[in-house]
Formats: C-alpha cells, structure tokens, sequence
C-alpha cells in the first residue's frame, strides 16, 4: 500500500518550525520535508525567480502523491499561495505573520507590535494589505533581518554571535514601546531566546505555525482524511532525497532542539 504523506515546503530549514507543530497535533501522520537548498535565502530574491522556484518544489512534491501541502514560509506563502491553489487540487495551507492576535493582544496594552520578517515578506502587496485589515491605529512596524535566515542555514545558534547583530539592526528602536514581536518567518523561532536578550522581559513572542498547524489538522478531519502512520519523514533538498547520515541527523537534531526551546509561540505567552 502506497504511504500517502502530508508534504511542507521551505527553501531551507525555518520550515522544520512549522513541521515540529504539524508533529504535536498530527503524531501519526507521514510527511515529507522539502528545503530549496539551492536557492536559499528567498527573502533577498526577486518575485519571479522566486515564484519559478516554488512551482518547480511544488511540481516536485505532487508527483510524490502527496494529499496536503503546507507552504512553511512566509515568503513563498506571501508570493504564490493563490497561484498554487488554483493550479493543485490538494489543499495548500500557508503561513502568514500573527499580526491579528498581536495587535488584538497589544490593544489595551498601548503597545505596538514589532514584525521581524524578510525583505521580500514586508514588501510584499499581501502583508500590506493584512496589516491595513488589521491595524486601526498605527501600531505596527517591522524590521528585515536577513541575517537570522543566513545563520540558520549556516547552523550558527550560538548566543554570543546572534545577539549582537539583533544589537544592531535594532539599535535604532525603542524596544520599551513594543509588547508582542511576531515572527514573521520560520527561520527565525531558532532564535527565541536571543531575541528574548534583547526585548523586555514582558514582551510577548509569537509567530503563526501552531495556526497552520491547527488548520492542517481540522481540514484532514474534514476531509476524513487522518492517517494512522508511523511519524515517518522523508527529506528533499531541491529535488534530491536526503540520505547521508550527518544531514538527516542535524534536522532531527533542530526538531529535538525546538521541543527544547519550549517555544513561547505555542501558547502566544512567556
């Protein structure tokens, strides 16, 4: 019997975040993880390479006969999910910044709401027009900080080395106005305890992959569609399975670290 699996896509490892929340609601499901690799970062691209990345991944991906698709980035969501809705008939979940519960959470507060996401992501017409539906009374602002996907990618977690350059990008900010941070790409929740160094302690840290992740699992259960699988994972890296040992062993390693993390997003709260 052909294993049906629920495929995530990123162009590198932020998708791994939104894949360890798709793991706690769906334990017994069967995923394969796809990372652009070749590609990475997005965010510093132009559109349309980009999109041609994304089709090509997602091209890829329904050949394998995959029954649902999450776009585990906030780049490629904010670019093509639309487009890849019409082309596919699987659902496509994608991944958006928490802007709505932030600004509902910083409303009584007066505070405002910081987005830390990609050039392409803030730039893009889609983000604008969310924090236009949402944001009455000018209390979000953001701030691009390609170096935390470069650092991802490069394994680089160490404290000494991220938090002075979050130092810098974020010289120029009052950090005392902001309550909620959102994390508006699946690079950046490696990165929680750093930035936590960098903001009051009562600021609030919050992304989007438990929403994804809830949808994920109530569209399937609409659709009657629950697997009783293994948890098994197969991992692509632009088009080519991942076999060799040290690879497979460092993204099983960045899932054991996430669950270390405790990751405040999963409950929106320190």
């Amino acid at each position: 019997m052909k294993v049906v699996r629920i495929g995530f896509f990123d162009s590198g490892i932020g998708g791994l975040t939104v894949l360890h929340q798709a793991l706690r609601f769906l334990p017994n499901e069967d995923y394969i993880f796809y990372a652009d690799t070749l590609h990475v970062p997005y965010g510093e691209k132009s559109k349309e390479e980009v999109r041609e990345y994304i089709f090509n991944a997602v091209d890829f991906m329904a050949n394998q006969g995959i029954k649902a698709l999450v776009i585990a980035c906030n780049t490629a969501t904010s670019i093509a999910v639309d487009d890849l809705r019409q082309k596919y008939d699987f659902p496509i979940l994608g991944i958006e910044p928490a802007v709505k519960p932030a600004v509902q959470s910083c409303e009584g507060k007066r505070k405002k709401v910081l987005v830390l996401a990609t050039n392409l992501t803030l730039r893009e017409e889609k983000f604008h027009n969310l924090v236009r539906s949402i944001d009455h009374h000018d209390m979000v602002e953001s701030l691009p900080l390609p170096g935390l996907v470069q650092f991802a990618e490069n394994f680089e977690f160490r404290e000494e080395i991220v938090v002075p350059y979050l130092k810098e990008k974020l010289s120029s900010f009052d950090l005392k106005q902001y309550g909620t941070i959102v994390l508006g790409c699946t690079h950046f929740p490696y990165f929680e305890n750093s930035i936590k160094k960098i903001f009051p302690e009562e600021v609030d840290i919050i992304s989007g992959s438990i929403g994804t992740a809830k949808n994920l699992k109530g569209i399937l259960e609409a659709k009657n569609q629950i697997n009783d699988g293994t948890g098994d994972i197969l991992f692509f890296k632009s088009g080519f399975k991942v076999e060799d040992k040290e690879t497979l062993s460092n993204y099983k390693k960045l899932l054991i670290m996430l669950d270390e993390l405790q990751l405040c997003h999963l409950n929106f709260k320190r």
